[in-house]
């Protein structure tokens, strides 16, 4: 019985923690190019701050698949 709570738990932590920055990466990125359409000479700054906000959002995801791990190991 704890072994199939905590499989529960950890595909909910899978799920939760990419859904989550996928939604956020696809808003960031459409703002990101509707900004650099609106504005070419500040496309430069406009991508590196995007790339840094998507390897924040990233992270996230990575944070969850951890803690998934190791929910499994306690199986």
């Amino acid at each position: 019985m704890t072994s199939g709570i905590i499989a529960i738990a950890a595909a909910i932590t899978i799920s939760v923690s990419t859904i989550g920055p996928g939604i956020a990466q696809g808003i960031a990125a459409s703002k990101a190019v509707e900004a650099m359409a609106r504005q070419p000479e500040a496309s430069g700054n406009i991508r590196t701050t995007l790339i840094i906000a998507l390897a924040m959002m990233e992270a996230l995801t990575i944070y969850g698949l951890l803690i998934a791990f190791m929910l499994i190991g306690k199986i």
